[in-house]
């Protein structure tokens, strides 16, 4: 599920802070204003979406792919030229796991009409046709009628209107909410609401990861094992680990985990009897390198399986089924600071201990249902203080009831008012709320709504003209008839930038997300010249959208799975990782090769009519990575615990190639012809099932990606968290291919593919690509396919 803010701030797309991994929700974040404040209007009212207002006027884009579900393009201003009452409504279906959809709604409302584009210099450039001329009869002053969407469609970061204003503020108004149905078919598979969060039985897993560890758990010093060598460090399995202390917690713990740029953060807060949580850790404690050292780690750890270790370091849980490891096999030792100033080693493998992520959102990490057995609303529909603060924690304070000394509806409004835009605490928990409430859209009982405003100390008490003609505009700026979705229910409300922040740690990639990865033109001519984009009429040099979800579709699952537990969320990682995969399997044409060559001399699956064979020459190896060497199907089948299901003897032939080969275990003979080498190669399983076996396949892509050593250390993703640029870009390809092969293509790629996933924008423009030898460069164009 690819998802990013409706504003995208050139500011927020880097940070120094590794701690903190989304700098841009972190820019986007400063937006929210103090005025419509979620869930709770000025009035006291349900408001359930944020007022966010740009230091700069810009565009604002789609939060994700969807489908337009109604909209209205204003031509002129109305409330005498101090409002826009222009909008788009949208609708959204993504996945976050195996089988995992989730379907959801964003709204825009308060777009600059389009008379006053010039204003700040747009011409209507990126906006969709549909956005481009009034969407009903437009008279000056009045509100301009809403459209059905029809089969209107837009992409993430397209741009679907610019920020107008309301009773002369400028601002736009968010909002994200399910219906019912929808929102039961995703939540009711996770801990939600659930008081007593328990470990899931899903695979659905990702984000933070979260412990829960029970009061009077044993913690020590060192993991049980470890011994002090000659230069007194602490080491167990050969593995360093720093000492701490032994005792047991007092407490029960809440433990948040999670890696950013190669380190692990952790977080701990104690629960006390009351439910309230003290954060223990004033600043994350940091793990230098521990994420790109767990390859290193798990193998040393866990023997018996490093694929099930590494997942067990990674998430505190195997994920892969099924499991090899189990029992004390699956002992994970990690240091938690379990009162204050003490740390200890503890294993979370215990049944005992409760492990959790962001897919489940749970309740510690302040996620609250509001619904008719818990909100501070009342039957009128308007919130009540003293509920307000026992909802979020703030029971103390309500002892005493605090709006006794208000009476009238406009002191009880400014009291509660007063409480929520002073209290960052408050503001905090707020985000939290996922509400069970009725649009303020749909004008279903809107006389019932807003009764109360004729009472005594109403807005409108004394004024029927008034309140009549409040209503009437109400109506003419409601839109649900339009919509075709059911009128009178109350719908589940998010808090807009909360809601994205969250998915955006999700990181799983659907069918079309992933072929649209594919760039329309994938291959490049010219040996020693600039080389540029083949468009001719010629399907096979042309990739349409419809083949590449056909060459993708059975890999999404694996794939993802890969993803998720070799490179987790980033997108620049996942945009390279993708970029060297794309080209190593010729665009998903070879999928992990079909090397069997038992007494044969051959060359995979060279072929005229395969581009990728003409550039890039034959396929040696399998997966999406390319093993190729013997060695490296070894380590492979070590690490994944591959059965030994073969006694065959394989035969590669390798062509001309400068470098020596050192015979270890494995038998080489030099091959006389074309100066090329024979390989003899008797493995411990049949190399053809990494090829088969679609898990296999990606699973060793990743594998090869993390066990990569180098001067540097383990992980490619060392290299892949510095700043992105064509050299090191171009170092990922010599880890990965050796050499220069398809160097120009991968770059592209690399960038193509980034701004795909990423925030940025101009997906579809020509690419500046570097040589190896600065002396010039090369113009690729890169488009999505069609």
């Amino acid at each position: 599920m690819i998802i990013s803010p409706p504003f995208l701030p050139q500011s927020g797309l880097t940070s120094s802070d590794a701690s903190k991994p989304d700098p841009m929700m972190d820019a986007v974040d400063k937006f929210e204003a103090a005025h419509g404040v979620y869930p709770i209007a000025f009035d006291r009212r349900w408001h359930c979406g944020v007022h966010l207002a740009p230091d700069t006027h810009g565009a604002v884009y789609a939060i994700a792919d969807g489908e337009v579900v109604a909209y209205r393009v204003c031509q002129h201003a109305i409330d005498s030229g101090n409002s826009h009452a222009g909008f788009v409504l949208l609708k959204h279906s993504s996945e976050t796991g195996d089988g995992r959809t989730i379907t959801f709604y964003s709204l825009y409302m308060h777009l600059l009409p389009l008379a006053e584009y010039y204003t700040f210099g747009y011409d209507a450039t990126g906006l969709a046709e549909f956005l481009c001329e009034p969407s009903g009869p437009d008279t000056k002053g009045q509100v301009t009628p809403a459209a059905a969407g029809g089969d209107h469609k837009v992409r993430r970061k397209d741009i679907v209107g610019y920020l107008g204003r309301y009773q002369g503020i400028v601002y736009m108004h968010c909002e994200v909410f399910m219906l019912p149905t929808d929102f039961d078919a995703y939540f009711g598979h996770t801990q939600l609401g659930h008081a007593v969060p328990d470990t899931p039985t899903p695979r659905d897993c990702w984000g933070h990861m979260y412990y829960m560890i029970p009061a009077g758990q044993q913690f020590y010093a060192l993991p049980p094992g470890t011994i002090t060598d000659a230069h007194h460090k602490h080491k167990l399995k050969g593995i360093e680990f720093a000492s701490g202390q032994t005792d047991t917690n007092p407490l029960p713990l809440v433990v948040e985990t999670f890696f950013s740029k190669g380190a692990k953060y952790t977080n701990v807060w104690s629960v006390a009897a009351d439910g309230s949580c003290t954060l223990l850790t004033d600043q994350p404690a940091v793990e230098a390198d521990y994420e790109y050292e767990l390859y290193r780690r798990a193998t040393a750890l866990y023997n018996t399986c490093p694929s099930d270790g590494y997942e067990m370091l990674r998430f505190g849980r195997v994920l892969s089924a099924p499991a090899t490891l189990s029992g004390d096999a699956c002992a994970t030792w990690v240091q938690v600071t379990y009162a204050p100033g003490k740390q200890g080693y503890i294993d979370i493998n215990t049944a005992a201990i409760k492990k959790l992520s962001d897919a489940d959102f749970p309740s510690f990490m302040g996620w609250q249902k509001l619904g008719d057995g818990s909100t501070p609303f009342g039957s009128d529909g308007l919130c009540d203080i003293d509920a307000l603060k026992k909802i979020v924690g703030d029971a103390a304070d309500s002892e005493k009831p605090t709006v006794s000394t208000a009476t009238t509806e406009v002191q009880k409004a400014g009291v509660l008012s007063d409480y929520v835009k002073g209290n960052d605490g408050v503001r905090q928990a707020l985000r939290g709320f996922i509400c069970n409430a009725p649009s303020e859209w749909d004008s279903t009982n809107n006389e019932t709504r807003y009764a109360k405003l004729l009472d005594e100390g109403g807005f409108y008490h004394g004024n029927d003209e008034g309140y009549n003609k409040f209503l009437t505009y109400l109506k003419e700026i409601q839109f649900w008839d339009v919509t075709g979705l059911p009128a009178g229910q109350k719908l589940w409300f998010f808090h807009p930038l909360a809601f994205i922040r969250h998915f955006r740690k999700c990181g799983w990639l659907t069918l079309d997300e992933l072929a649209a990865t594919f760039p329309r033109y994938p291959f490049y001519t010219g040996s020693g010249s600039p080389r540029r984009a083949i468009a001719t009429d010629n399907d096979t040099y042309r990739v349409k959208l419809s083949i590449a979800r056909q060459r993708i579709q059975n890999h999404v699952v694996a794939l993802n799975n890969c993803l998720r537990k070799y490179l987790g969320s980033d997108s620049k990682r996942i945009s390279i990782f993708l970029a060297q995969v794309l080209l190593e399997t010729a665009q998903w044409r070879n999928f992990g090769g079909t090397r069997r060559l038992m007494h044969e001399w051959g060359f995979g699956q060279y072929s005229a009519a395969n581009p990728a064979t003409q550039y890039y020459g034959p396929f040696y190896g399998h997966g999406i990575m390319q093993l190729t060497w013997a060695g490296n199907f070894d380590a492979y089948g070590t690490y994944r615990v591959i059965p030994n299901n073969t006694t065959g003897l394989y035969v590669e032939r390798l062509p001309n190639s400068p470098h020596r080969i050192t015979a270890t275990s494995q038998h080489y003979s030099a091959n006389p012809n074309d100066g090329g080498h024979l390989m003899l190669w008797s493995p411990r399983f049949d190399p053809d099932i990494i090829a088969e076996n679609v898990e296999y396949a990606c699973d060793s892509g990743g594998f090869y990606w993390v066990s990569k050593c180098f001067s540097q250390g383990f992980s490619i993703n060392r290299i892949v968290d510095k700043d992105f640029s064509a050299s090191n870009v171009g170092f990922v390809n010599r880890l990965v291919n050796g050499g220069g092969n398809g160097y120009y293509e991968r770059q592209a790629y690399s960038v193509f593919i980034s701004r795909v996933l990423g925030d940025g924008l101009d997906v579809d423009e020509a690419v500046l690509i570097n040589p190896p030898h600065p002396k010039s460069a090369v113009l690729a164009n890169m488009l999505r396919p069609e």
